[in-house]
């Protein structure tokens, strides 16, 4: 650092501290939770950590400094680890009338407890629902009263927490549901469940997946009111039962033969082992179809996705959507898909 001001020493200091953040970010996916829980939190702060290092690049850029390679290689490794969580697109979608359209929506209970002060806005995502129409609808935090005003869907799954009359999860389909069932997650308010659904000559096996909860508020007000060492410990442990509830699911997911559609709120974003595990060598939607950051949880201080579509290989992703609409503290995403013709399973 010898031909650097000792301001740019300053900064060049923090340059290093951001890009070690990144660096171990690249490597999160790839460590098991239960062993390194601690680490599971950077792949929460991955989408900020990359623009971040991409100011520091830019500063030592037009500062025409060397310096400039330690976050240009640290982002180069980062695109290969984690992808990318910026998606440009360049040619339309092309969407065809008899693809099968997939929406996931954390509804929040449909504002059943007003978190927002609106009391008209249960009924406001019907409507929003019913204008998009999609073929197969998964809601995760769902309110079992408005079931009736989803009448354009006559098959459905609706799960309720084991033991109790609490609606937690739902499937609707425009096609026929020819079987169901839950994966019951032990120790868990949360959960995971399956419709296998009859489409054209194929059945469909599609997971509703909602995994443990971080209880992180979109203002973030809580974490700072919280002590660091409870908050350390409650995020720790929803990151083990998270990664234990993505084992059960790869197990599930593994001993069907049928094509497998999984959408849910995994509550962890794609730069975490739980979404490593869960998508194994499914295609992730918004990264084949999406455009921008993809944002799915109205987090207040930087963009945040944590709710998705993943298909296997026997579908191609014609076109991906996220929805800017402030109707629970998840934005509603959906995707349309069409079988490949002669398309065979790996064995």
């Amino acid at each position: 650092m010898g031909n650097i001001n000792f301001f740019d020493r300053i900064i060049f200091l923090v340059n290093w501290v951001f890009a070690f953040l990144l660096l171990l970010s690249c490597a999160v996916p790839y460590i098991s939770v239960e062993s390194f829980p601690s680490l599971s939190i950077l792949s929460l702060a991955a989408s900020l950590l990359v623009p971040i290092n991409i100011l520091f690049a830019f500063y030592w850029l037009l500062k025409r400094k060397g310096q400039l390679l330690l976050s240009v290689s640290i982002l180069g490794l980062a695109y290969i680890c984690l992808g990318s969580f910026f998606k440009f697109r360049f040619s339309e979608s092309h969407i065809d009338r008899d693809d099968l359209s997939i929406m996931s929506y954390n509804t929040r209970i449909f504002n059943r407890y007003e978190w927002i002060d609106n009391p008209l806005l249960g009924n406001e995502i019907v409507d929003f629902v019913s204008s998009e129409n999609p073929d197969i609808l998964c809601f995760q935090e769902f309110d079992d009263s408005k079931s009736n005003q989803f009448e354009q869907y006559p098959y459905r799954y609706i799960s309720y927490k084991e033991g109790t009359n609490r609606v937690i999860q739902a499937i609707f389909s425009k096609y026929p549901i020819v079987a169901k069932g839950s994966l019951n997650f032990p120790d868990s308010s949360n959960n995971a469940i399956f419709a296998d659904v009859l489409y054209k000559e194929d059945t469909l096996r599609v997971y509703n997946l909602h995994l443990e909860s971080l209880r992180i508020k979109p203002d973030a007000e809580s974490l700072s009111k919280e002590p660091s060492g409870k908050l350390y410990k409650r995020l720790s442990n929803s990151f083990v039962k998270q990664h234990r509830q993505a084992e059960i699911f790869d197990s599930h997911r593994n001993a069907t033969s049928h094509h497998v559609i999984v959408c849910g709120d995994f509550n962890n974003t794609q730069f975490s082992n739980v979404y490593k595990i869960i998508k194994g060598d499914l295609q992730d939607t918004f990264q084949e179809k999406g455009t921008g950051y993809g944002r799915t949880f109205n987090f207040k201080y930087y963009p945040v996705r944590i709710d998705f579509i993943l298909v296997d290989k026997a579908f191609e992703v014609t076109g991906h959507k996220n929805f800017n609409i402030h109707l629970s503290d998840h934005f509603p995403v959906m995707a349309s898909i069409r079988i490949r013709d002669h398309y065979t399973r790996p064995k």
